[in-house]
């Protein structure tokens, strides 16, 4: 029933809003809220590790990728001649020799700009190439 206020003989109600029972609900709002956060879990994000190799496969094909942007191939280790972006899939696959699972390793120094990795990468993947990876160094060195 509202709230009436009597002046004389006629009687007007308060148009007032209530807060009190506003300001509870948001109060118990709040305690809930406080006493759940430190129940959520958030997500656990599984990274990859470097280093778990048990050994280097016998016969790797490396794509460097050097400071000036330019490509040279190494096949098991050994110096080939320099190749461009345009004919790298092929002599990719010409190293490959039919064997779909010969890996293709990407090495890059740390001043080349990550657009050129992108651009090695995605040649190989869009040509064919089964197993391409990325190279790293493996400790604090």
């Amino acid at each position: 029933m509202p709230a009436v206020a009597s002046r004389g003989s006629r009687r007007r109600t308060i148009s007032e809003i209530n807060m009190v029972p506003f300001i509870d609900v948001m109060l118990v709002l709040l305690i809930i809220f406080m006493v759940t956060a430190p129940l959520i879990t958030t997500g656990v994000i599984d990274l990859p590790t470097v280093g778990k190799a048990k050994q280097r496969p016998e016969h790797v094909i490396e794509v460097v990728v050097v400071g000036d942007e330019a490509l040279k191939m190494r096949l098991d280790g050994k110096d080939t001649d320099p190749v461009n972006l345009k004919s790298l899939a092929a002599r990719v696959k010409q190293a490959q020799a039919g064997d779909a699972n010969t890996p293709v390793v990407i090495s890059a120094d740390k001043a080349v700009k990550y657009e050129s990795v992108v651009k090695v990468m995605d040649t190989l993947q869009r040509s064919g190439v089964q197993r391409v990876g990325l190279s790293v160094k493996s400790g604090g060195a």
